[in-house]
């Protein structure tokens, strides 16, 4: 096989089916730049995952004077000394606790204030009304109902409450986004797959008379089809080095410069650029083997070799 000729009809279909060949690079680089951007979306949900899940805290809230009079569960009355040191020196033997900090009322108070200073209900608020609680590290924060079983329902205890449900709740948001954009990746490939497919077989009917030719000399199948899927190939390669530059201008624009969100929101882990990096040639491989697959089998089809 020539591989001027292969290189010279491969440059004549892009040229002869231009505007297609363009919707098909536009498909491509939107799909695979989705299929990047779902990937990196779900490092990223795992990184903040291992991130915050390690700084979460088991809270066991103590009664107060004003919880006696108005929840059931602090119907014996605020919680005793002798009650928070017996609480205390249960959680210490528990295996699955890791360190515990208590956070008086004064403490309670001063942190409300510090967070929810501008609100209407905080000028009303004073110390004796906040509770006391015990702040409890978990070794493992998944162990959370062995805290609750065991003092959920206590006397002196109001509540037990697990931060870990709060994140639960935000990361269950963030999979949901991700799996919308999964969703609508999948709509681009079908589209693209679609476009590949119709290129491909304007392509060949447009050149039916050039295959034909090459059929009565005795050209063998793979001769004929390689121009018409490695045309199929190159746009789709197109594609996926425009989804790659998308991918990297949005890490660069969006968390390094422009907004800047690894610093306006440092609260959160963003992933590095190795994480990023390491995805391009996947999208690469998939743009090149995507539209050649596509193209094989639309050929076997449309034209009779």
């Amino acid at each position: 096989m020539r591989a001027q000729f292969v290189l010279s009809e491969i440059g004549v279909g892009l040229r002869r089916n231009l505007t297609m060949t363009f919707a098909v690079v536009v498909s491509v680089a939107l799909s695979l730049a989705l299929f990047g951007g779902s990937l990196l979306m779900s490092d990223q949900v795992n990184t903040m995952k291992g991130y915050w899940y390690d700084k979460v805290n088991v809270s066991i809230f103590l009664c107060n004077k004003s919880d006696a009079e108005s929840d059931p569960n602090c119907a014996k009355g605020a919680v005793t000394e002798d009650q928070k040191k017996s609480i205390l020196a249960d959680l210490n033997k528990m295996d699955v606790v890791q360190k515990v900090t208590y956070e008086s009322q004064d403490d309670a108070y001063k942190h409300y204030k510090q967070q929810f200073g501008d609100s209407p209900l905080a000028s009303s608020l004073t110390p004796d009304q906040m509770q006391e609680s015990y702040r409890i590290k978990l070794k493992d924060p998944q162990k959370y109902q062995v805290i609750a079983t065991a003092f959920d329902g206590r006397d002196g205890v109001q509540s037990v409450q697990d931060q870990k449900g709060i994140l639960d709740n935000l990361f269950g948001l963030l999979n949901g986004m991700n799996w919308a954009a999964r969703a609508i990746m999948a709509l681009m490939l079908v589209v693209a797959l679609m476009l590949i497919v119709n290129t491909v077989r304007v392509s060949a009917f447009s050149r039916r008379r050039e295959t034909g030719i090459m059929r009565l000399v005795g050209a063998s199948g793979f001769y004929i089809q390689a121009p018409f899927i490695m045309e199929a190939a190159v746009a789709g390669l197109i594609g996926g080095t425009v989804a790659c530059g998308f991918l990297v201008i949005a890490r660069y624009f969006i968390i390094d410069h422009g907004l800047d969100l690894s610093h306006k929101l440092n609260l959160i882990n963003f992933i590095g650029w190795d994480a990023v990096l390491t995805k391009l040639p996947l999208i690469l491989a998939t743009s090149l083997l995507m539209p050649a697959l596509a193209a094989f089998f639309a050929l076997r089809k449309y034209l009779k070799v």
